[in-house]
């Protein structure tokens, strides 16, 4: 199970988890805080890096940069559009295979094995408990 507590704090909201990890959390005009669609973004991202990266190692094939830049338009009140998740790599230097073995796990990891994407694709039950 994951879970995570949110709270209203001194001076705005934040996330953490029970490993003591925290995320401030606010509105777009606040310094120094992620909105939720910016934390919704972050999800998309790590999901996918955190997994294709042990399987690109594991394969002998560490990305000498690994990262992404996920992005959404508002399409509507309280509505996102598509979101699209950019890599930004630098290949390992002389390895030939190093290419073509993270488009086929970024490829797998995307459409299969990112829980965060699966969630995001299919619907799902929101439950509120007040």
């Amino acid at each position: 199970m994951a879970e995570v507590r949110v709270e209203r704090t001194g001076d705005g909201f934040q996330a953490v988890n029970a490993r003591g990890a925290k995320v401030a959390i606010g509105d777009g005009d606040t310094e120094g805080v992620f909105t939720p669609v910016e934390l919704l973004l972050a999800a998309l991202g790590g999901c996918e890096l955190v997994t294709v990266e042990p399987l690109t190692a594991q394969r002998g094939h560490r990305m000498a940069r690994l990262a992404a830049r996920v992005q959404a338009d508002k399409v509507a009140t309280s509505t996102l559009g598509t979101i699209t998740v950019t890599y930004d790599v630098e290949l390992p230097e002389g390895d030939d295979k190093a290419a073509d073995v993270l488009k086929a796990v970024a490829e797998r990891v995307h459409e299969k094995y990112c829980t965060v994407g699966n969630a995001l694709r299919k619907p799902m039950r929101v439950e509120q408990v007040v």
